[in-house]
């Protein structure tokens, strides 16, 4: 009868030692039934599940990999896995499996015992735990550093919704952001990228800048951060917030083209896309004079915004249909979906206003950046602490890879 033996090794990390102890199991025709590696600072954890011929021969086979690994500087443990216990396992493999993202500036062990504590108390089972960030110099701000762990956890939770709703609570509690997606085929293989344009790509409400020249700003930011917030309907807040601008020097919209900033970690989200071959997309309540900017500034495909209609060198304060509200903005990014032969799974979609809830609800990702609290709650995942480059985390991008 076969036995299944579980060989653990742990101890400095070695060049060879992987070749060494796997040609001892070679020399024998042991099956492999599992194995997997990890290095931390240096120092080796290495497993693997053989299946052997069950002879005296076996402990021969153990005998040669106990003495290699003590010529090797590593402790080895063998555990004897019975057949019942093999079988569990083989079945636990079938198992939805889930990642779990933890986002901070910087990790801690508390951060970790949170979110293990309620991956456990939900059923799921932590398979892998992974560092997709670089690590943090010394010395370095607080506040500039990126931190991400990554958890591959098995199994399905009761309450998908109860799930969500505690790593949000813990999310702000802690200052951290936590993000629970289905490790599908999807997840490393979508394809376009939509971004709203103020207060996600840009630092900034371009409508706010245009009404603060205006001599109108305390009105129309009122108005803007109601609308945001949900508590407007968006087309009769840009209406109104558009009638506000009328008479504004078409002159003036040149300083405020050169004084937006872009956000955090945009400018390397974006260039990481177009290398990875992204399609990318401004889908902007905004206005198109300023998305076109942008547009030609990082090299994005598409951009849909608002018209800003002027007549003899002023802003007339009219409003041009279609406007781009989160009506339009689901339908455009269906319909570039399309364009690109693409499926809706296999879209991202960024943004931080309520006008932007349609389209994160149906992208394959939907992420609120740095959004306000209705936008969080709603959306699928969110993303507060860090730059958008964040968002290559939830795609399961290391540093490392070269972001």
């Amino acid at each position: 009868m076969k036995e299944i033996v579980l060989i653990n090794i742990t101890g400095p990390d070695r060049p060879g030692l992987t070749a060494a102890i796997t040609g001892i199991l070679a020399r024998a025709n042991v099956g492999i039934l599992d194995i997997g590696q990890a290095v931390i600072h240096d120092t080796l954890s290495f497993g693997i599940l053989v299946e052997m011929s069950g002879d005296t021969s076996d402990s021969d086979v153990l005998k040669d990999v106990l003495f290699r690994g003590y010529e090797l500087d590593q402790q080895v443990r063998f555990t004897p896995v019975s057949a019942e216990e093999y079988s569990r396992w083989v079945t636990g493999q079938g198992k939805p499996r889930h990642i779990v993202t933890l986002l901070a500036r910087r990790v801690t062990a508390e951060h970790i015992a949170r979110v293990s504590e309620i991956t456990a108390r939900y059923g799921l089972n932590i398979d892998h735990i992974d560092r997709l960030s670089e690590r943090i110099p010394d010395g370095m701000p607080a506040d500039q550093g990126k931190g991400c762990i990554e958890f591959s956890v098995r199994g399905e939770p009761a309450d998908p919704a109860a799930l969500r709703s505690e790593f949000l609570a813990i999310a702000q509690e802690l200052n951290v952001d936590i993000a629970f997606q289905q490790d599908s085929v999807f997840r490393r293989n979508r394809r376009l990228v939509v971004f709203d344009m103020d207060s996600t790509l840009i630092d900034a409400e371009v409508i706010d800048e245009l009404a603060k020249a205006a001599g109108v700003g305390d009105q129309v930011a009122a108005i803007t951060e109601r609308a945001m917030r949900g508590e407007l309907d968006f087309k009769a807040s840009f209406r109104e917030r558009m009638a506000l601008l009328k008479g504004l020097p078409e002159t003036v919209l040149e300083d405020i083209a050169q004084s937006l900033r872009l956000t955090e970690g945009a400018e390397t989200l974006i260039s990481q896309l177009r290398r990875l071959g992204y399609k990318t997309a401004i889908l902007s309540g905004g206005f198109s004079y300023f998305a076109e900017r942008l547009q030609q500034r990082l090299g994005i495909d598409y951009v849909y915004a608002n018209a800003l209609p002027i007549r003899d060198g002023v802003v007339t304060g009219e409003v041009e249909e279609p406007i781009v509200d989160g009506e339009r903005k689901a339908l455009l990014l269906r319909e570039l979906a399309q364009r690109e032969g693409i499926s809706l799974e296999q879209t991202i979609a960024v943004g931080d206003g309520a006008n932007d809830l349609p389209m994160l609800s149906i992208a394959g990702l939907g992420v609120a950046f740095r959004a306000k609290p209705l936008v969080k709650q709603s959306a699928k995942q969110a993303i507060s602490t860090l730059g958008l480059d964040g968002i290559l985390y939830l795609l399961g991008f290391r540093d490392r890879e070269g972001f």
